[in-house]
């Protein structure tokens, strides 16, 4: 029987109210929710409790709000917000309606070469556009990619992510890499490791990203990983010491074009990668054009199809020590991997599983240096024959088209110049942003590296930095109306002060803060201080000075007195200001009493 989830119901950090559940995994929880500020779905990100309590775990929870809030692309799934509510952390992101690409592969094994280069493609853009800004993504994996329901693919969970000049998000020297193997902890998911994320104190930088998605798309080419084991410690010990197969071995529709995108991809030397993933997605771009439709659109064979038995979705998990079998077909977890140090030394030394020594690995500057022999003749007698029969066609088609170049992060003149340089137009757009300069370029559609007709436009977005707003002149309106005004100008109303005024009447906007005029970024919160107008001054003349004294109190007045009443039996003759008189409270009122 299911417990009743307690969050479900519940209202985070007094604005996000949780509805349902999505997902639970090792380290967080997803809930759907609604942000009742700005009434929109959100996803709702939350770590467990017993994790929070962990300064580790949760600096990195918060450095991934920090670090995805710094991109803005769509191929990202945006972070809206992180907070704190009791022992609750969390993050508010962009919902996604859809399916992941691990539920695809679970519904169909093997995609053609056509579905897999659709998917790859924006998974690489978003990858990059992560580079780019400084980012390394550390746990790519089928779970993370989220398909939704209109064909948009999205990278999710970011909750690995690392700065490039970090040491796992704390800040060090001026090194463009970092460990992420100390002490015999692995980080991320096993199938999907780069050698140099097991190995103790390797550099790593964004080309573990790369190598994850090579694992990425021979698992979408073949409907299978191309290490398993028994456990993962035997994963880990492929990954340092035997190849990726080309993924034509078990899907033959694929052609030696993509497996050498695979292998150069899954090099097990990060010299002999591309750079990083807008260097990958060219060069996937460049293969993806020399393929006809029947390539394209081959169906896999049927063995590559899943078993009723796979699973439909992989948790994220603390294992603490090594785990059970690592099946081809299971979902595997995202860990924080403990290997004994004698275990990660046989990692290091063991001699390989046959008898064949250790080659001794070079930089192999060249994608299709890394193929069979065999597979390089037929891409040769391929080569020439579209040079024979289309080499007209070629010519023209290079003439007319083009990838479009690397301009992100250039300013818009020295954007302008590289395009025309490639013969290329280029219709500029400024957009805000909170991470990228004024004036550099966050963007470009058709993308980096994507081919198209030289005579169509390229729009390049532009940054025109953080956007401000100016805080509205609201003295003078009432406190609904300063709200619309502060909804207006894309600010949000914050708390409510009253005071006594003898100028302003009640219910209307003394004053702000911060005062009008001065710039927030957008939602920032906006106090009022707002009048509560005058009193009258109530009727004392008649009542003894006791009796006076309380009623003047009791207004919120305070009494002075005028005469001399010697025998304390004198009524109140007059009194100033007059009965009914409206001035602020605490206002002095002077009653006279006759002279005995």
């Amino acid at each position: 029987m299911a417990l009743h989830d307690p969050l479900i119901g519940t209202l985070l950090d007094g604005r996000y109210r949780v509805e349902q559940r999505i997902a639970t995994g090792g380290m967080s929880t997803v809930y759907r929710g609604t942000d009742t500020r700005l009434d929109r779905v959100v996803a709702l990100k939350v770590m467990h409790p017993a994790l929070a309590g962990d300064d580790g775990f949760t600096a990195r929870f918060i450095r991934e709000a920090k670090a995805v809030a710094r991109l803005s692309h769509p191929n990202v799934v945006n972070v809206f917000d992180q907070g704190a509510d009791g022992a609750n952390v969390f993050l508010a992101m962009e919902y996604v309606p859809g399916r992941t690409l691990r539920d695809l592969l679970r519904d169909r094994g093997a995609l053609s070469v056509r579905a897999a280069l659709d998917v790859l493609e924006p998974v690489l853009a978003a990858l990059g556009a992560a580079h780019r800004a400084g980012l390394v993504h550390r746990d790519v994996k089928p779970e993370n990619v989220l398909i939704t329901e209109d064909g948009l693919v999205k990278v999710a969970d970011f909750g690995l992510v690392r700065v490039l000049g970090t040491a796992d998000g704390a800040p060090t020297s001026t090194s463009t890499s970092t460990s992420t193997a100390t002490g015999g902890t692995v980080l991320g998911t096993v199938s999907y490791l780069a050698p140099e994320q097991i190995l103790p104190d390797a550099p790593t930088d964004q080309r573990v990203d790369v190598y994850a998605a090579g694992i990425l798309l021979y698992e979408m080419l073949t409907g299978r990983r191309p290490h398993t084991g028994d456990n993962p410690v035997q994963v880990m010990y492929k990954h340092l010491h035997e190849d990726v197969p080309a993924p034509s071995l078990i899907a033959p529709a694929v052609g030696p074009g993509l497996d050498a995108i695979v292998a150069g991809a899954c090099a097990r030397t990060a010299e002999d990668r591309p750079y990083d993933a807008v260097e990958l997605l060219a060069a996937l771009q460049r293969i993806r054009r020399t393929l006809t439709p029947a390539e394209l659109d081959a169906e896999p064979p049927a063995s590559t199809r899943p078993s009723p038995r796979y699973p439909t979705s992989e948790p994220t998990s603390v294992i603490q020590q090594p785990a059970g079998p690592v099946d081809a077909a299971a979902p595997e977890p995202t860990s924080v991997l403990d290997v004994p140090a004698e275990l990660l030394d046989q990692l290091l030394v063991e001699p390989r599983p046959y008898d064949e020594p250790t080659p001794v690995r070079g930089r192999r500057p060249s994608l299709l240096r890394r193929l069979p022999r065999k597979p390089l003749i037929w891409a040769a007698a391929l080569t020439a024959l579209v040079l024979a029969v289309g080499g007209a066609t070629y010519g023209l088609s290079e003439a007319l088209y083009g990838p479009v170049p690397g301009v992100l992060g250039k300013d818009r003149a020295e954007a302008q110049q590289i395009l025309d340089k490639d013969g290329m137009h280029g219709r500029f757009v400024e957009v805000f942003s909170e991470s990228v300069p004024a004036g550099q370029v966050i963007a470009t559609d058709p993308g980096v590296g994507a081919r198209t007709r030289k005579s169509d436009t390229v729009t390049v977005t532009v940054s025109r930095g953080p956007k401000r707003i100016a805080v509205p002149d609201l003295a003078g309106k009432t406190a609904d109306q300063a709200a619309d005004a502060l909804t207006t100008a894309q600010l949000t109303r914050g708390g409510v002060t009253g005071t006594y005024d003898d100028t302003v009447p009640e219910g209307v906007v003394i004053s702000s803060s911060p005062a009008a005029g001065q710039l927030l970024q957008e939602n920032t919160a906006v106090s009022l201080v707002v009048s509560k107008g005058m009193v009258p001054v109530p009727d004392v003349t008649g009542m003894s000075k006791d009796d006076a004294a309380k009623a003047l109190q009791a207004a919120g007045f305070t009494m002075q007195t005028s005469g001399v009443n010697l025998f304390g039996t004198g009524k109140v003759s007059s009194q100033s200001p007059a009965a009914g008189e409206r001035r602020p409270q605490h206002t002095a009122v002077t009653v006279n009493f006759p002279f005995f």
